[in-house]
């Protein structure tokens, strides 16, 4: 049976109102989990308000070696 493990990261948005992503900053860390062998399964934002977005979420995960 395969096993996973998983790991999750947030980072927040900036910007008066939110709703900005630095997207080299994720980006690097998309590349650095990658390289680690982590694959992103999901990736989502939280609300704040007006539609703004407080954090994003990205969940990874990987095969276990037993």
């Amino acid at each position: 049976m395969e096993r996973w493990e998983y790991t999750t990261i947030k980072l927040q948005t900036t910007g008066f109102f939110g709703g900005k992503l630095d997207t080299d900053s994720f980006e690097n860390e998309l590349n650095r989990l990658g390289s680690e062998g982590w694959e992103l399964v999901s990736c989502f934002d939280t609300s704040q308000s007006q539609g703004s977005s407080r954090e994003v979420v990205a969940v990874f995960k990987r095969k276990m070696n037993i």
